[in-house]
């Protein structure tokens, strides 16, 4: 069939149902212009809108019996049709955006991390066995002023010796310590 100019969109749409590639095309060129004016400005995304387009030119190739010219213009449904695809493209996009949000909410986060772990577990246990490898008396003025926060003077009232005394085993506690750890393969941070 020769395709004019002059032919009524209705009878272009019978063409289509024939299968004619330049009706669709002319009914394109006709209408294709506000379908996606209208999409654009529904979805605001040229992409979207390009999409929708060309879905609602493809629904009219596939079942262009759709289309009845005794309830209105081929102008009017196709922006009808290209209204309710694109609220239904909005819809889907909002529900998959509040899954997408759900599942983020609902989705466990680790609240540690094993590698970390069991890192500090290996760090600790050589630190501990490194303090048994000090004397009584370097362990336990290391132990009150590291681990229990005292000052110097502290330590040497709980521990009933001179101020001086705790220090020297503090340092030389602490250089045994050094080099047993370091043995150990444990950095300092």
């Amino acid at each position: 069939m020769a395709i004019d100019d002059g032919m009524s969109d209705a009878a272009l749409v019978v063409a289509v149902a024939r299968f004619d590639e330049s009706a669709l095309r002319e009914l394109y060129d006709r209408h294709g212009g506000a379908v996606f004016a209208l999409s654009r400005r529904l979805l605001n995304s040229r992409t979207l809108a390009e999409e929708v387009a060309q879905e609602i030119f493809l629904r009219l190739w596939n079942r262009p019996e759709r289309f009845d010219p005794d309830r209105g213009t081929l102008r009017a449904f196709l922006l009808a049709d290209t209204h309710g695809r694109s609220i239904d493209l909005l819809r889907s996009e909002a529900a998959r955006r509040e899954r997408e949000t759900k599942d983020g909410r609902l989705a466990p986060t680790p609240s540690f991390n094993l590698e970390s772990e069991v890192l500090a577990n290996v760090q600790a246990e050589t630190v501990r066995n490194a303090l048994a490898d000090l004397s009584d008396g370097e362990r336990k003025a290391i132990e009150l002023a590291y681990f229990g926060g005292l000052t110097y003077r502290e330590v040497a009232e709980q521990l009933g010796e001179p101020e001086g005394t705790v220090k020297s085993r503090i340092r030389t506690g602490m250089k045994r310590l050094r080099s047993h750890l370091a043995a150990a393969g444990v950095q300092p941070s």
